[in-house]
């Protein structure tokens, strides 16, 4: 039996995600723009933050379209792990691509909070899975 959909599983403790098993997560439903990012969506697999209380963890998809940019750095207060499924991801911007570093499917990165990255782009569009989260409090 699983638990039903809405209901977080107390397997997952601290992080209050709820059980659900395979389904198709690239499916073109749910998909969401990012706000402040033009030609980025995202799809949340799994989880919540609580911003105020600092607590929580997400699962999720991003998906950038062809030409897709973020033509400033950001930092953010929980921690983040980015890994890039399939396309490429550029560090730089637009106006200079060409001293962008380019970033190919199977590259990762894990960031503590507060480390400013980007600004970022994408030439031919790329699909990101990453994993957001407060670290518990011990």
């Amino acid at each position: 039996m699983t638990t039903p959909a809405s209901t977080p599983h107390p397997g997952f403790g601290v992080f209050a995600k709820v059980h659900r098993e395979f389904h198709d997560a690239l499916a073109e439903e749910d998909w969401t723009p990012i706000a402040g990012y033009s030609g980025v969506e995202e799809k949340i697999l799994s989880g919540t933050l609580d911003h105020q209380a600092r607590t929580g963890a997400v699962t999720r998809l991003a998906r950038w379209q062809p030409g897709a940019a973020v033509d400033r750095t950001v930092a953010h207060d929980w921690c983040e792990e980015v890994f890039i499924v399939s396309g490429s991801l550029s560090i730089g911007t637009l106006a200079a691509k060409q001293d962008g570093v380019r970033l190919p499917a199977g590259t990762y990165a894990v960031r503590p909070p507060d480390i400013v990255h980007g600004p970022f782009f994408s030439d031919d569009g790329c699909l990101l899975i990453e994993f957001m989260y407060y670290p518990p409090h011990s």
